[in-house]
């Protein structure tokens, strides 16, 4: 999408013969952006300002592209064989795989917008610092 493209939100099917008055809703490729940060910053513990998004446009349906590093425990902690990896969350694979579908179901409900597919490019990781119990 160019950044001046904009998408249209989907609005409920009226029967034939009834009028829908209720306009229509334009939401900016800005807008699209920070909304798919903000929903991928949560699904993955990172802050929205460190996640990239790239939308696209495919036979209709928005395309997304995100690059953003995911939060992981440190390798201390995974090696101490307590259970951590499946406490937070899987391994980094499960994480982002759910992730893509959080994205999806999220930016479609929150926009509208009809989500063709979801690629979730982790450039980094974010180390989740031991904390000590006092």
């Amino acid at each position: 999408m160019t950044p001046a493209a904009t998408t249209v939100a989907a609005r409920p099917v009226t029967a034939p013969g009834v009028t829908n008055d209720r306009g229509r809703n334009r939401i900016t490729s800005k807008a699209l952006n920070r909304v798919v940060a903000a929903v991928t910053a949560d699904a993955l513990g990172v802050k929205a300002s460190r996640v990239g998004v790239d939308l696209a446009d495919e036979k209709g349906l928005l395309v997304l592209t995100v690059t953003t590093p995911i939060r992981v425990v440190s390798l201390a902690r995974v090696h101490g064989g307590d259970g951590v990896v499946g406490r937070s969350g899987g391994s980094i694979v499960d994480r982002a795989a759910r992730a893509q579908e959080v994205i999806r179901d999220r930016v479609n409900e929150i926009t509208g917008s009809a989500i063709g597919r979801v690629t979730v490019r982790l450039s980094g990781a974010d180390i989740q610092e031991e904390e000590r119990v006092r």
